[in-house]
């Protein structure tokens, strides 16, 4: 099985040193598993749990105080899931897992997606927050009312680009996933690139991708689904630079991406100022 692993594109982290071994002992342990969907996820749900990562637990908290979570998956043969906006559900990658499993749909999102999640046995009911992460949210005195009312701290606040994904393959079949708790201070509800196909995450006969970095521009510009393209003309390792180098001339915006091909060979870039990655 070979694997590759990122933990965000974004500023650089605390603690780098930590976060770099959770990815490292995240992508061994994902080798160990039988098809390539189990191990994206098996490299998935430690960093969903680890509040170093913004996914799961410890991840950005929108406007109304909510944190919510995304995660999106695809094999190279066609296969789909996602799951969105949900509240107190650490392993959003499972749920997505469920969907492309279980039902004939590619997307649930909101509170039926929680209700979802715990039907299949997917844990729910918890809370996302962190004493750190509750604290940086009352410093940005959040603001009372509804969505529509929280437009202008909004618009002041809004930020923040880290992601988790990985991509595996066993050199027959390949899976790619994508999973987040979004960016911080966003309007309750938003959703980003993170469960979109094509923009956060993508898998085709000719390779995968998971992508991470500003959600909008991501999904505007189709980062994840662009550099699995570019795998007709070159290798992964280029094919991840040319990707992030047309999408920052197409929309000025920040990411990174991993790809992986069918032979095993890895690329990761980012126009960021980090982006940690680990291969196996």
């Amino acid at each position: 099985m070979h694997v590759i692993v990122h933990g965000g594109a974004g500023s650089p982290p605390e603690s780098p040193a930590t976060r770099q071994k959770t990815l490292t002992d995240a992508a061994e342990q994902a080798t160990e598993a039988a098809r390539p969907m189990g191990a994206v996820l098996a490299a998935l749900r430690p960093l969903e749990s680890d509040s170093a990562f913004n996914a799961g637990v410890g991840g950005a908290i929108q406007s109304d105080g909510e944190v919510r979570t995304d995660a999106g998956l695809m094999t190279d043969d066609g296969g789909v899931g996602a799951a969105c906006a949900m509240s107190g559900v650490v392993h959003a990658a499972d749920v997505a897992h469920t969907v492309a499993t279980e039902t004939p749909h590619v997307l649930l999102a909101g509170d039926e997606a929680v209700e979802f999640a715990a039907g299949t046995g997917v844990e729910t009911g918890r809370d996302l927050t962190t004493a750190e992460t509750r604290q940086r949210y009352e410093r940005a005195d959040p603001p009372d009312g509804g969505p529509a009312d929280h437009l202008d701290w909004v618009r002041e606040h809004f930020s923040g680009t880290d992601t988790v994904g990985a991509v595996a393959t066993d050199g027959d079949r390949l899976a790619a996933a994508t999973s987040t708790a979004g960016r911080w201070y966003a309007l309750a509800g938003r959703v980003g690139d993170v469960p979109q196909v094509g923009a956060g995450f993508y898998a085709d006969g000719r390779g995968g991708a998971s992508a991470t970095g500003e959600g909008e521009a991501i999904a505007r510009f189709g980062v994840a689904r662009r550099a699995v393209e570019l795998l007709d003309t070159y290798g992964p390792k280029q094919a991840a630079e040319e990707a992030i180098a047309e999408f920052e001339d197409a929309t000025g915006g920040r990411a990174g991406v991993i790809v992986l091909d069918h032979a095993g060979h890895t690329g990761a870039e980012r126009n960021t100022a980090a982006m940690q990655t680990a291969t196996k």
